[in-house]
């Protein structure tokens, strides 16, 4: 029905215009989208005729491949073989436990022996790596060799090193694509691991991401146009293929992970301001890691489809190369993450330090900030304000996590910047903690790994090393566990219809 209508008005204009479409009358529109995909702006420069079915050829961007660390035994050997405080027993034990075949679970067995000990590769014992990835040495991480690169010129200079985007614009800034473009987990046609991971949880209701275009001209081009984005509280709505639909509404929240910039509007093309900080939700697929991108220098380019019925986008900046470190690393822990999908963080951190060209530090005379750009498909959507301000809502059974994920995060940056080794802070699983002794039971070498192996203690372990906050997690009454925490309440849901307008109405009239 509203496609029909809107096909109706447009041939109304096109019959009194003499077959010519009239220019847009002069008045307050608005309209508002939702954030269907959610994932960084990495290219992917293989050939289209690859066709050795889902595997990721290197391509022109990526000559030399993605990493392969933890990918096999060899590559696990060559990893743990760089520590020379390890005996050759441990090197080739680690690479290939003895007894594996014996074990009910093998892959499940090796993948936590390797977790833990590609978790201590510091230049001693003792010093936990992915807390402190500048005390292992580089591992090496292939980068981006290609010049062409989706974002923007966001420092105003066109420079030697600088990425030219699809269209031929000159002085492109991305380094984030240079630094993590050739990761196997990110990198792909569509398909990269994490990219499906961070879209199926934003989808299923982890986060939602909005935009809301308002002006008083023609929404195709407007001069003094105005854009929103924002966190809405409301889940993306799908419909029976598990598409985003199209136009439900949801609520902006303006407390937080918000921002609104002024905007100019030429044949569907939405260019932002460019503010000191740019506040939006950031890609996540774990509650941990949800909160404010904060880019500095940031901006915003949409391209809205005629119709109005989608758009796609662009949003970047410089953001924090520590914590966008610690956000990929401690989405679980820095060895399952690793192991699983074939990534070395510790080769991710020197990549991000080397390549970081924003957010100049006078006091150490070095940038710690890295040009970083998103991208994002859009759907048609109502973008209302709450019946009255509110906060973002915390997900009360998750805030543990939340507040270990904080403390981690801290630690980490604190190392990076004072080169003294931090401890893995309570509430986390790096080195396996809580897994590695109960998966390895019926190994017979296990009483090696679990006397040889690192691994940080806390307090109130129980006899088989599970600290306090995994057996809460599974469901077992720790000692002296503390009070329980009041749910919060739900969020009223709003009306949740199809609306007879098109998103192109007065903004009085949007309201639900």
């Amino acid at each position: 029905m509203i496609l029909q209508k809107r096909l109706m008005v447009c041939a109304m204009a096109t019959a009194m215009a003499g077959g010519t479409t009239l220019p847009a009358a002069a008045a307050p529109w608005v309209r508002g989208y939702v954030a269907g995909t959610y994932e960084y702006a990495f290219r992917y420069g293989g050939r289209p005729d690859y066709s050795r079915g889902a595997e990721i050829e290197p391509g022109v961007d990526c000559p030399h491949g993605a990493s392969v660390h933890f990918a096999n035994d060899s590559q696990t050997k060559i990893a743990v073989g760089r520590q020379k405080w390890r005996s050759q027993q441990e090197i080739d034990w680690i690479s290939k436990p003895p007894g594996l075949d014996e074990v009910r679970a093998p892959v499940l067995t090796r993948f936590h022996i390797w977790n833990r000990a590609v978790a201590y590769r510091a230049y001693k014992r003792g010093i936990e790596t992915y807390v402190n990835p500048w005390a292992a040495d580089d591992p090496g991480q292939p980068q981006v060799t290609s010049r062409i690169g989706d974002g923007f010129n966001l420092d105003g200079k066109v420079k030697a090193n600088d990425f030219v985007s699809p269209v031929g614009e000159k002085g492109i800034d991305n380094n984030l694509y240079r630094a993590w473009g050739c990761d196997a987990p990110w990198r792909g046609n569509g398909n990269a691991t994490l990219d499906l991971r961070a879209n199926d949880k934003m989808q299923d209701g982890l986060y939602t991401m909005v935009f809301r275009i308002s002006g008083n001209q023609d929404p195709m081009n407007d001069s003094d146009a105005t854009v929103e984005v924002g966190y809405s509280p409301d889940k993306i709505v799908k419909d029976a293929r598990g598409n985003v639909s199209v136009d439900y509404s949801y609520r902006i929240l303006q407390s937080a992970q918000y921002t609104k910039l002024k905007a100019k509007i030429k044949n569907g093309v939405v260019e932002s301001e460019q503010v000191e900080h740019l506040h939006s939700p950031r890609i996540a697929w774990f509650y941990d890691q949800t909160g404010d991108t904060n880019f500095a220098k940031g901006k915003i380019r949409l391209n809205i489809a005629p119709d109005g019925f989608t758009g796609t986008g662009l949003m970047g900046g410089y953001r924090n190369w520590r914590e966008l470190y610690t956000e990929n690393t401690f989405a679980q822990d820095g060895g399952q993450q690793g192991i699983r999908e074939h990534e070395d963080h510790v080769g991710l951190y020197y990549a991000l330090r080397r390549n970081a060209d924003g957010m100049l530090n006078p006091q150490t005379g070095k940038y710690d900030g890295i040009s970083s750009v998103y991208r994002f498909k859009l759907a048609s959507a109502y973008v209302v304000d709450p019946d009255k301000p509110m906060d973002i809502p915390k997900l009360t059974l998750d805030e543990e996590r939340m507040q270990a994920f904080l403390a981690i995060k801290a630690n980490t940056i604190k190392g990076i910047e004072t080169r003294v080794p931090q401890p893995v802070p309570p509430g986390t699983t790096e080195a396996a903690v809580g897994a590695f002794e109960h998966d390895i039971a019926d190994l017979p070498s296990k009483d090696f790994f679990i006397k040889t192996l690192d691994r940080p203690h806390y307090a109130n372990e129980d006899k088989d090393g599970i600290p306090p906050w995994m057996r809460r997690r599974r469901g077992a009454v720790p000692d002296a566990a503390p009070p329980a925490q009041p749910q919060q309440p739900a969020p009223k849901e709003p009306q949740r219809q199809v609306s007879n307008k098109t998103p192109t109405t007065l903004a009085s009239a949007e309201k639900p």
